[in-house]
């Protein structure tokens, strides 16, 4: 499974170098318009496509196997398959792209589909899916909304997923202690943490100032939100509240000490304060369940975030884009929505890039899961689904990277005491103006 909500400080600097790279594709998405021949489909006529993708060897068996299957069914077709680790993939694509070779299809997840797409580099899915070539009628209206880029439909969401309140069951249950539920406000949800702090002699809660995810669903309460448009959708008064909020959780004992804080910020997602014992609750993504649940013998649960659930929305955990200069774009189109829409091809790709985008086709991979805290993730994240907003937000402007270890950076300035709210505030409002205008 992948974890895009903890991003190393070695991924922070490969993805700087491939923002460094990207200032040469301009020219090389030139070669090739949106309105360009989009190749053949015709069955008697040769294709290679190139394809790139991150993630282990059981992704890349499992892609193979679904490739595989459209060539079964359309000879003509071969691909090109090229994957690598999470580790320096934009690095790579970047390089790929800058110099000309550019894969056909390729993955990539919000923190740079903003910056391909607004250097032209994405192919514009919008009428492939108002055409009918490539079928988005199964997927939740606020997922496909969520690969849009200034209205641009730039990558096909490939998986759902949404933000999680992960509890420590176990823990709650041998303290009689109740169980957090969706929709307690956030005074509620801090009262509640200071409780089992008291009572569990273990912090209630991660403190996740520094958390991108919770400041974002915090401000669509608000009617706000991280970004608006080709700007910031906060004010440094908005950064200084949400600091405030949780100096005011660590003053009454509701959150980790500092240097706990300090390790949860920069921890793995198996190594979480909730299933490493030093805290009740983490800030997860709710598909990253699985692998948390491999670290503890503890029963996990999960909600959503606190507040109105309706802030939060149906996250693409990553996509697939087509290269706007490929000479074969009309089968690149039919491979992703063959991926995307087929039975038997979601069946073989399971859960492995997250929940299916096509809810039909989620259903049936749902049926085959036999791991518990697989089908526990699906579940939940079923149930929120339900309570979502019908509006989800455009995906991260460029510099979203530097943004999000800013926050931690700004947040921990804070939390050991070497700035006071209102100063790790304007200092992060500010740094995140010069982020997504650099």
């Amino acid at each position: 499974m992948d974890h895009p909500a903890r991003t190393s400080r070695r991924r922070l600097l490969g993805g700087f170098a491939a923002a460094a790279a990207l200032p040469l594709l301009g020219s090389v998405a030139a070669c090739g318009g949106d309105g360009d021949e989009g190749g053949s489909t015709d069955s008697n006529k040769p294709v290679e496509l190139s394809i790139f993708w991150w993630g282990g060897e059981a992704r890349a068996k499992l892609t193979e196997d679904a490739l595989a299957l459209y060539t079964k069914a359309h000879p003509n077709v071969t691909f090109k398959k090229t994957w690598q680790a999470n580790q320096g993939y934009f690095d790579k694509l970047a390089t790929l792209t800058a110099g000309g070779d550019a894969p056909d299809i390729f993955q990539i997840d919000d923190n740079f589909l903003a910056e391909y797409a607004s250097r032209k580099v994405t192919l514009d899915l919008t009428e492939y899916t108002s055409g009918g070539k490539l079928d988005v009628s199964k997927f939740p209206p606020s997922l496909v909304n969520y690969g849009k880029v200034e209205g641009v439909l730039a990558g096909l969401p490939f998986g759902e997923n949404t933000q999680g309140l992960v509890y420590n069951k176990t823990l709650l249950a041998k303290h009689s202690l109740p169980e957090p539920t969706t929709g307690m406000t956030w005074e509620q949800h801090i009262a509640w943490a200071e409780q089992v702090s008291k009572t569990a002699k273990l912090p209630g809660t991660m403190d996740p100032s520094g958390n991108y995810m919770a400041f974002w669903v915090w401000l669509r309460q608000q009617g706000k939100g991280l970004y608006n448009g080709k700007d910031l959708g906060f004010t440094a008064d908005d950064a200084t509240r949400w600091f405030d909020l949780w100096a005011g959780a660590r003053a009454r004992g509701a959150t980790p000490t500092p240097d706990i804080i300090h390790e949860g910020n920069e921890s793995s997602i198996t190594k979480q304060l909730v299933v490493t014992g030093k805290a009740a609750t983490s800030w997860v993504w709710v598909n990253q369940m699985p692998e948390m649940k491999k670290s503890t013998k503890d029963e996990l649960g999960v909600i959503a975030f606190p507040g109105d659930p309706s802030a939060q929305w149906a996250r693409a955990s990553m996509y697939f884009s087509v290269f706007r200069g490929s000479p074969n774009k009309d089968v690149a189109i039919d491979v992703l929505n063959f991926l995307a829409n087929d039975m038997e091809a979601g069946k073989i790709l399971g859960t492995e890039r997250g929940l299916s985008s096509n809810m039909d086709v989620r259903k049936a991979v749902e049926q085959t899961v036999t791991d518990p805290a697989m089908k526990q993730s699906i579940q939940v994240q079923g149930e929120l689904a339900t309570k979502f907003g019908p509006q989800s937000p455009e995906v991260p402007l460029k510099g979203h990277s530097k943004i999000r270890a800013e926050m931690i950076k700004a947040s921990e300035n804070v939390v050991y005491g070497r700035q006071k709210p209102a100063d790790a505030g304007k200092a992060f409002f500010d740094f995140s103006k010069t982020a997504i205008a650099s």
